[in-house]
């Protein structure tokens, strides 16, 4: 079913201006008792993808931190439903391309938790950009510091409080493969999240610490209409063979499953929840 046609001014975008809403799991997702007495840092959890996950690790029993740009109303919207679910939310504003703001995420979780068990490196920016020379140097800069400079600092400093158990889940692409020529510096910097993911995944397998990363394709959030054409949107997710745009709460699931013990024996790992378009 198509997106009527839409598109909004502010990035990464608000949920309230979307039609229509996308589906985080509120009324639909049970928790199974997978994440009792761990503590979360998910960054981009103020809506789409984020606030799914923290809904969904809410209610599995973990409290969460919910790291986000400025979208104050969407982050208090998250942090109602993980509350709902009886788990702490703490939020955090401010730019994770920013590596003092990411060191400072990790040691408020911390601080207010006392532990940190897992880290979604999830928040991301793009641009959809019709040639190379609309792309301005601070926006090729600005992409690469929030989608993969933000995963490395924010890595380097979670790891510092990790146990043996504790798992660590970052938000790739479709795109990491199929790399769609008016996306360059996003499809770019999603290759690379793939391969960080891949070493670091064997880098520190001994510790006992799993590193994976979810490949969505495309998904239904206010990155969408915030960042591309009218008629884009409108025909968003047509594409696949399941010609659809996904709902946030149908990748959520893979990241409970990657946090959680279910997934002891698996690191390095990539996971595609596209629609059917294949991630090799």
């Amino acid at each position: 079913m198509a997106q009527p046609p839409q598109q909004q001014n502010h990035v990464p975008g608000t949920e309230g201006e979307m039609n229509p809403k996308p589906d985080h799991g509120e009324e639909s997702y049970k928790g199974c008792d997978k994440l009792v007495g761990k503590a979360a840092v998910i960054t981009g959890g103020d809506s789409g993808i984020g606030r799914a996950v923290a809904i969904a690790y809410a209610r599995e029993g973990a409290d969460v931190l919910i790291s986000y740009l400025d979208e104050h109303e969407d982050a208090q919207e998250t942090k109602r439903w993980v509350e709902k679910a009886g788990r702490k939310c703490v939020l955090m504003a401010g730019d994770v391309g920013d590596p003092a703001h990411c060191r400072a995420i990790i040691q408020k979780a911390v601080d207010e938790f006392g532990r940190l068990d897992i880290l979604v490196n999830n928040a991301a920016f793009q641009m959809s950009r019709d040639s190379i020379d609309e792309i301005s140097d601070e926006e090729w800069i600005y992409t690469f510091n929030t989608n993969i400079h933000s995963q490395f600092f924010l890595t380097k400093a979670a790891l510092k409080h990790m146990k043996s158990g504790s798992a660590i889940v970052n938000t790739t692409s479709v795109n990491s493969d199929k790399a769609p020529p008016k996306l360059i510096a996003y499809s770019a910097t999603k290759a690379a999240i793939a391969n960080f993911t891949a070493s670091l995944g064997q880098l520190i397998a001994e510790k006992g610490i799993r590193v994976n990363s979810v490949a969505p394709g495309p998904i239904w959030t206010p990155l969408i209409p915030a960042t591309m054409p009218e008629e884009q949107v409108k025909t968003f997710g047509e594409e696949t063979p399941m010609k659809r745009a996904g709902q946030p709460k149908e990748v959520a699931t893979l990241f409970v499953f990657l946090a959680s013990d279910d997934s002891s024996y698996v690191t390095g790992a990539r996971f595609a929840v596209t629609g059917g378009t294949p991630v090799l």
